[in-house]
């Protein structure tokens, strides 16, 4: 996608937003499930079938038919994980919206082939995209619409919809698509028994529920769900330092993911696979247990260290501070080095507003 025209980039104030919007977090589950569902290899009857019962599929492939980036066969996959902002159900205790749904976080894994190492590109909610034309669930044509929202994309077609247009503004085909919800991601966090962070300051931050002094934490269930959901007291208030707390917390997790001992506990692991399968809803190729269990297999040996995390390039919309505008050459470089299996060039992300927060500074992983 090109970037629209547009003067110079606008000052970094403040962002405000709409009262009782809270924003919901995406959590990375392929590496959870990577070290998790290996149990169902033992030919346990009743885990299998309760684990395979908690998997919902949707069909993206059927929904988008063949209009689509071609299919790159060099041992590389391109994974979209989605969280949306529903309040349907336990998840309105976080605040009520209008009976839909938005992509309030979207993150494009990259794997690489050999499957050591992968790039995540965190696409901003806020990123106005030219929207392409799609098939929502119910076969009802959703027609393209000129610089909207990414968000809004989930909200007009669901999922299929979401893939489309990120494949529409990448040119690269999304091998697998991977939801999550709010509740799941606590339940995860604390059969996990919390991840570890490090603050430099205090934070309190009544929108999000999170009050934590200076110091080392280990972020239980609700915990870390306000930290990745808190945007008003660290950084500009931006949904830009959000996503880099995200990511922070996204390699804690996945370094802490083998050092929490469900191994040596059958229990804890069942429970975990259990709530893991449940928090998400994957597309119709891991739709079941199996399918699961050799896709997340071949990630298991991607931990933070092998992991690069970057925002989408982006600038700040002149037009609206509370909106942001993709760099297109920045951009092209991202979408192009992830298209041949290449490292993102450091050059891409240089002159973005997504990588110029400074919330490293107050939190850090454990």
């Amino acid at each position: 996608m090109t970037e629209p025209s547009g003067g110079p980039v606008g000052a970094r104030g403040r962002r405000h937003r709409a009262p009782g919007k809270h924003r919901r977090p995406v959590v990375v589950l392929v590496w959870c499930l990577a070290a998790l569902l290996v149990v169902c290899g033992g030919g346990l009857t009743y885990v299998y079938f309760k684990l395979n019962g908690n998997i919902k599929g949707v069909d993206i492939n059927a929904q988008l038919g063949t209009a689509r980036p071609h299919n790159v066969d060099n041992g590389s996959e391109d994974i979209l994980v989605l969280g949306s902002d529903s309040r349907a159900g336990k998840n309105d205790e976080y605040g009520r919206d209008s009976g839909t749904a938005r992509s309030d976080t979207a993150m494009v894994v990259h794997v690489y082939k050999g499957h050591k190492k992968a790039s995540v590109v965190s696409i901003p909610r806020d990123t106005l995209v030219d929207r392409p034309a799609c098939t929502d669930s119910k076969g009802h044509r959703v027609p393209p619409q000129h610089l909207v929202m990414f968000n809004s994309a989930y909200e007009a077609g669901g999922p299929a919809c979401a893939v489309k247009t990120v494949e529409s503004m990448s040119g690269i085909r999304m091998d697998h698509y991977i939801e999550v919800d709010f509740t799941g991601f606590k339940k995860i966090i604390d059969e996990l028994g919390g991840v570890k962070i490090t603050t430099t300051r205090a934070i309190d931050d009544p929108k999000s529920h999170l009050k934590l002094a200076a110091g080392t934490h280990t972020l239980h269930g609700e915990q870390a769900l306000g930290l990745v959901r808190t945007r008003h007291s660290i950084g500009d208030g931006s949904d830009l330092g959000r996503i880099q707390l995200q990511q922070i917390f996204i390699k804690s997790l996945i370094s802490q993911i083998k050092s929490v001992g469900v191994f040596s506990n059958p229990k804890k692991l069942f429970d975990l696979a259990d709530t893991a399968t449940s928090a998400i809803t994957p597309d119709s190729q891991l739709d079941s247990v199996n399918k699961l269990i050799g896709f997340a297999g071949g990630l298991k040996d991607i931990g933070g260290k092998n992991l690069k995390m970057i925002t989408l390039p982006v600038r700040y919309d002149p037009a609206d501070e509370n909106r942001v505008l993709p760099l297109a050459k920045e951009s092209k470089q991202v979408w192009t080095a992830l298209a041949h299996d290449r490292p993102i060039p450091a050059s891409a992300t240089k002159d973005s507003a997504g990588d110029k927060e400074n919330v490293g500074r107050v939190v850090e992983g454990g």
